[in-house]
């Protein structure tokens, strides 16, 4: 049975709503969660970090890694990597103004 989490598409969480509803961690642009087999995707254009954006309607996701070539099997990479093929349910939302968690789906 997969992770119930009542949301729909647009709706706005608070930092502290997304880490309730989805038992993750309060920072991190992605959040695994091993109690409800979720990974969540952060992308914060509040923040210059990552060059993450829509080309149509596909979302260009940058990963984790800060310096150097992104390796698709590090951490949460290979978590999300690997999604297709695992149990894991991928979650994407995406922060316009801070503390505002828009979710896509």
């Amino acid at each position: 049975m997969s992770f119930q989490h009542g949301l729909k598409p647009s709706d706005v969480l608070t930092n502290q709503e997304l880490m309730s509803t989805f038992k993750c961690a309060l920072v991190g642009g992605m959040r695994f969660s091993h109690r409800t087999n979720t990974l969540v995707l952060i992308s914060d254009h509040t923040k210059s970090l990552y060059d993450d954006r829509w080309i149509g309607d596909v979302f260009h996701y940058t990963g984790m890694g800060k310096s150097g070539q992104q390796s698709l099997n590090y951490s949460q990479n290979k978590k999300l990597c690997q999604s297709n093929h695992t149990n894991v349910t991928v979650y994407l939302f995406e922060v316009f103004k801070q503390n505002h968690y828009v979710f896509l789906d």
